[in-house]
C-alpha cells in the first residue's frame, strides 16, 4: 500500500522518542521489572523512548475527551456524568499485549487528570472449559467463537454508560479456565484498558455493534510472524521450567514430558491454533487501530504508526 493510501503516519523510534524527552520518567527499574512479562524485553530506555511519549499522547486524548463530553452534555442540556475513556490493546499471542497494558496502566495513573486507571483482559469472557468442550471448541480457544461476546459487549457498554460498578468473570492461566465464584469489579475509573486478542474485531454474527465501537483509542501491538513464533516457543520453554512445574497447572504434563516431545507439542499448538487465529482473525484488525507499535526481533519497538487525523 502506498503512503498516500495508508491511514497511518509512520514515525521512527528515534523521532517518537524525542516526544518524551521533556518528561521525567515516573517509574524505577524495579517497578519496570515487576511489570515485564515472561519473555518480554522491557528496560528503562524502552519505557522512556516508546511508552512515556505514548502515555503523554493518551493523556492528551483523555483530557480532550473529557472536555468534549462536558460540552456535548451542556449542548444537550444534560448533567455531565463521569464516562471512562476506554483503550483497547490487541495483538497476537506472545507479542507482549499484557506487558504493554500493565505499563500504560502504571504510566497513565501518574498523569494529572487520570488518577484512576483500571485494566481488564478479555480472557475472563472466554466460555468455561466445560462449555467449550460441549461445543467442540477446546481446540479453538482464543478464536472469536470461544468467547461469550454478548456478555463482553454488555460489560463494556455498562462501563461506557458510566455505571458505578461493573463486574467481570476472572480467568486463571494456572488452571486454564474461568474461576468459579470470582469476579473483578470495575468502579467507574478515569481510564479502562481492555486487553485481548480480538478486541478490534468487527461485529460478530447477529450483532450490529463491535466491542471496539466503545473504545476511544485502539492500540495494536505488531511483529513479524517468524518473531512471534520464536517468542511463543521461548515463552513455552520458560513456562515449562516455572509455572508448568506446579501440579495444579493445566499444563503440568508438559513439565514432565521429555524436552523434545514438549517442544514438538508447542510447535503444534502454535501452528494449529495460534497462527491460524492470528492470520484469520487478529492480523486483519490491525488497520482499525489508532496506533500500531511495530516490534523488531528483540521485542523492542522499532517504529510507531499513528492514524492520520
Amino acid at each position: 500500500m502506498s503512503d498516500a493510501l495508508s491511514p497511518f503516519n509512520e514515525i521512527s523510534r528515534e523521532d517518537w522518542a524525542v516526544l518524551g524527552n521533556s518528561t521525567e520518567l515516573p517509574l524505577t527499574e524495579s517497578e519496570i521489572q515487576q511489570i515485564r512479562g515472561l519473555g518480554d524485553f522491557l528496560d528503562i530506555k524502552e519505557v522512556q523512548d516508546v511508552y512515556l511519549p505514548l502515555s503523554r499522547l493518551l493523556n492528551l486524548y483523555v483530557t480532550e475527551h473529557q472536555k468534549l463530553h462536558r460540552s456535548t452534555s451542556d449542548f444537550l442540556g444534560e448533567r455531565a456524568g463521569r464516562v471512562p475513556f476506554i483503550i483497547g490493546v490487541a495483538g497476537s499471542v506472545a507479542v507482549g499485549k499484557s506487558t504493554v497494558s500493565r505499563l500504560l496502566k502504571e504510566l497513565l495513573s501518574r498523569w494529572d487528570g487520570t488518577p484512576s486507571v483500571e485494566m481488564i483482559t478479555t480472557d475472563g469472557f472466554l466460555h468455561p472449559n466445560e462449555e467449550l468442550e460441549r461445543r467442540g471448541l477446546m481446540s479453538r480457544k482464543g478464536f472469536p467463537e470461544s468467547y461469550d461476546r454478548m456478555a463482553l459487549l454488555e460489560f463494556i457498554a455498562d462501563v461506557k454508560s458510566g455505571a458505578k460498578e461493573v463486574s467481570a468473570p476472572v480467568y486463571s492461566h494456572l488452571i486454564y479456565d474461568i474461576v468459579a465464584g470470582q469476579r473483578q469489579t470495575i468502579k467507574n475509573p478515569d481510564v479502562l484498558i481492555v486487553e485481548g486478542l480480538n478486541v478490534l474485531q468487527s461485529p460478530g454474527p447477529g450483532q450490529y455493534v463491535a466491542l471496539s465501537d466503545f473504545f476511544d483509542f485502539k492500540i495494536y501491538v505488531d511483529a513479524d510472524t517468524k518473531n512471534l513464533t520464536q517468542w511463543f516457543l521461548d515463552r513455552f520453554e520458560k513456562l515449562r521450567d516455572t509455572a508448568f512445574t506446579n501440579p495444579a497447572s493445566y499444563f503440568h504434563r508438559y513439565a514432565e514430558m521429555p524436552h523434545e516431545k514438549a517442544l514438538a507439542r508447542a510447535n503444534e499448538i502454535w501452528s494449529t491454533i495460534n497462527l491460524p487465529n492470528l492470520i484469520e482473525n487478529i492480523l486483519p484488525t490491525r488497520s482499525r487501530a489508532t496506533l500500531v507499535l511495530q516490534k523488531g526481533a528483540m521485542h523492542a519497538v522499532e517504529r510507531v504508526l499513528l492514524r492520520k487525523l
